[in-house]
């Protein structure tokens, strides 16, 4: 994985609330098992019509808004617990899914798989869906190392939280497996030091 920098950067707004992980990426396309092709379905039942155009009423479609961070309504990612949600946000190019609630196993994959999930106040999220209605090219900045979020169109500046391990994993670009691979000569010195017993 990248290493998580520091991020200011526009942001797609999609106000609306109990996204499943089956608008984010419908079941249809959970056959593969490589990550690769996900971003193109990402939200697909919305982002195109039966032939297969573009809706052009959905977010994703609307040359307004781009950007690295997602903005979604409250309790996103709910429903089943496919990873396959977390490959099609980060296929797409979104690097933090910003809400004011994500459903437990969403997080866990988000995380595990290089998404930063920022948790904020009802508050500021319909403070930033306000100023992204008023200017598209609206900015926030993630500060993961500060553990912040600011919205840069008002100043207004929000902490949140994260498990202390996927913080470090983040900042470090290491998944699960590569952290354990960069403790090796320490797990292999404690194995040596330990007592067995049989």
């Amino acid at each position: 994985m990248e290493k998580f920098k520091t991020i200011t950067s526009t942001y797609v707004p999609l106000p609306i609330e109990n996204v499943d992980t089956d608008q984010i990426i419908p079941a249809r396309f959970l056959k593969a098992t490589t990550r690769e092709g996900f971003g193109d379905n990402l939200f697909a039942d919305w982002r195109y019509d039966k032939e297969g155009n573009p809706k052009v009423d959905f977010v994703l479609n609307d040359p307004k808004y781009s950007g690295e961070v997602l903005v979604a309504g409250k309790n996103f990612g709910s429903g089943s617990s496919r990873e396959h949600a977390a490959w099609a946000i980060g296929g797409y190019g979104f690097k933090v899914v910003v809400s004011s609630f994500f459903a437990d196993i969403f997080r866990n994959n988000a995380l595990n798989n290089g998404i930063l999930p920022v948790v904020i106040s009802d508050e500021f999220l319909s403070e930033l869906f306000d100023c992204s209605r008023k200017n598209p090219k609206s900015t926030v900045t993630v500060n993961l190392e500060a553990q912040t979020i600011v919205n840069n169109e008002t100043g207004r500046t929000e902490s949140f939280e994260i498990n202390a391990y996927k913080k470090e994993c983040l900042l470090k670009g290491l998944d699960d497996i590569d952290f354990l691979l960069s403790n090796r000569d320490k797990i292999l010195e404690y194995e040596k030091r330990r007592a067995f017993s049989y």
